[in-house]
């Protein structure tokens, strides 16, 4: 390999193997798959097929400066993960941790109005229709218990 490859890339405050292609490397950002990763690398001018160790500091920051503001790049407000956001009403997208405070601050409001999604959440149930015979006992004992017999 030569000098300018790094096994390791420092992009939105996430390390990323520098031996994954590009659009892969970049969808192991949080919040980032592989469709708004490919159109990112696409706006930035990048080689998809390029490793992730061989672009430059100048490439990174570009990836960030897109990461940041999507839109602001023509990627369409349908890629982004926080669409018409309750408190602003703007098209976003979030990622790293603010994703996942962000995830945990839409349960907390679901039960604090006592949402029917925000009850299951909060008895630790499943949320979206599925199964609750048989599947999501999380420790409980599964199956059915005999009554013990009394001899006569």
């Amino acid at each position: 390999m030569s000098s300018s490859y790094r096994y390791i890339i420092r992009v939105a405050r996430t390390d990323i193997d520098g031996s994954m292609k590009l659009d892969r490397a970049l969808s192991a950002v949080k919040g980032v798959g592989r469709r708004l990763a490919r159109a990112i690398i696409e706006v930035a001018g990048l080689n998809p097929d390029q490793r992730a160790g061989f672009i430059t500091d100048k490439d990174v920051t570009k990836i960030e400066e897109i990461l940041q503001a999507p839109s602001k790049f023509g990627i369409p407000h349908w890629m982004l993960n926080r669409q018409k956001d309750m408190a602003t009403g703007e098209n976003k997208h979030i990622i790293g941790a603010d994703l996942e405070f962000q995830n945990k601050m839409d349960i907390d409001y679901l039960m604090k109005t006592k949402n029917w999604r925000g009850i299951r959440h909060g008895l630790g149930l499943k949320v979206r229709g599925q199964r609750t015979r048989t599947t999501g006992r999380k420790g409980r004992t599964v199956g059915v218990r005999r009554k013990r017999l009394t001899s006569r």
